[in-house]
């Protein structure tokens, strides 16, 4: 049984399409023992308890620096063994002591096509606002591993999205979400728990 731990900060939607790929069996020997907030009020935690998960709000503003931060989020995980963390649209920054702990062990959805629209600052909505801005025809969600640069890790799945002439970047941000995010971030999980990602260099292979 593979341990997942998902790191959330809002409503929790790319949660909620692990939990349910898990709960119809598509996702097999994976247990979600925690859900970890950035915020308290998220909307992430009910769902957690909805589904008898254990939530639990880790918010970075109670830490005075990002190592105490990590550490933190280190025990938290260690105590319940988790073997594999999700960032499904966790917001707060993770430093070098968590992402050396857990190095190869942490994915994370990005609401673009990496290498565009990502790294510092792009999160949120702000990924659509400057798709839109840019012109480009096709836009998407990336899975990829996580290292200390932000969106550098390598890549394990895409999807691509068309863009519509009348989007917002709101329901740009919502096709994304259906269309891509919610497909392969629990495909991404299924993967890795099947031991079925091979990483060379910076590319990921799946066997």
């Amino acid at each position: 049984m593979l341990n997942v731990g998902i790191l959330v900060s809002g409503g929790g939607s790319n949660l909620q399409a692990i939990i349910d790929k898990v709960e119809s069996g598509y996702i097999k020997n994976v247990s979600i023992v925690t859900v970890v907030s950035s915020r308290p009020d998220a909307y992430a935690l009910e769902r957690a308890k909805k589904h008898g998960i254990k939530g639990i709000c880790i918010s970075r503003k109670t830490f005075s620096n990002i190592e105490e931060y990590d550490e933190a989020l280190i025990s938290h995980f260690k105590a319940l063994e988790v073997d594999l963390v999700v960032m499904a649209g966790f917001l707060s920054i993770l430093g070098e002591r968590f992402t050396r702990a857990y190095e190869g062990r942490v994915i994370n959805i990005h609401p673009a096509l990496i290498p565009s629209f990502c790294g510092k600052g792009f999160y949120g909505i702000i990924p659509h606002q400057k798709v839109l801005e840019s012109g480009v025809k096709v836009t998407g969600a990336t899975v990829h591993f996580v290292e200390l640069e932000a969106d550098a890790g390598p890549i394990i799945l895409q999807k691509a999205v068309c863009v519509e002439d009348d989007d917002t970047p709101e329901i740009l941000q919502k096709r994304v979400m259906e269309q891509a995010e919610w497909e392969i971030l629990p495909e991404a999980v299924r993967l890795f728990a099947e031991n079925r990602l091979v990483v060379e260099g910076r590319r990921v292979k799946i066997i």
